[in-house]
């Protein structure tokens, strides 16, 4: 029988112990989430094709994962799209679906991974949460934007009950430094019940 991890996610605390725990996961992980109908990579992918239906623009899918979320942003109509993720074996995963065009790693630890402006559009789909990276993602996410430049993102249910994470969403819009284009509450992972609000936000 094969061992689910899903359950065990939400309950992750330190970069080491998450790297580790996607590392073994990722042999089955599309198949686990798959089973609860993992839902929030299409929606986030239709939102940002609906907000800018442009092909040909590069986007880097930050937390690609096995390369669930670049399947449905190929789906959506995006052809250039580059994945970043700290898990070599979760990447493997992501080389297998044929829709990037580059692949690369990065170290759990390092706090910025990212090259200024070197994207108009990133993702992060079903990333930033509890189990997963945390809230300080959004702003280096947000940081290493150009300004004009679009971020595609979810918050699952967990984390919307979780301050720490839905405040840098907040503060960024309160001050004026982004502006909300989309956000829609629905399915996450229908099979538990779980929701997520997907997001587009634009850096002004």
């Amino acid at each position: 029988m094969t061992k689910k991890y899903l359950a065990d996610t939400y309950r992750l605390t330190t970069a080491q112990e998450t790297r580790s725990h996607y590392q073994k996961w990722a042999a089955s992980y599309n198949e686990e989430v798959g089973e609860h109908g993992y839902a929030t990579p299409a929606r986030v992918a239709e939102a940002l094709w609906a907000t800018m239906p442009e092909p040909q623009t590069p986007i880097l899918d930050f937390g690609c994962g096995t390369g669930l979320s670049g399947v449905a942003l190929h789906a959506a109509g995006f052809r250039v799209i580059d994945g970043l993720d700290p898990t070599p074996k979760m990447l493997e995963g992501a080389a297998a679906t044929g829709v990037y065009r580059t692949l690369s790693g990065f170290d759990i630890a390092d706090p910025d991974p990212l090259t200024p402006e070197s994207y108009k559009v990133m993702t992060a789909i079903g990333v930033i949460g509890a189990g997963a990276a945390p809230p300080q993602t959004f702003d280096l996410l947000m940081n290493a934007l150009p300004k004009g430049g679009y971020l595609g993102f979810s918050f699952n249910d967990h984390t919307l009950a979780d301050p720490a994470y839905t405040v840098r969403l907040k503060e960024w819009l309160d001050m004026g430094a982004a502006r909300l284009l989309f956000r829609e509450h629905g399915p996450h992972l229908p099979g538990l019940d779980l929701k997520s609000d997907v997001y587009i936000i634009e850096k002004t």
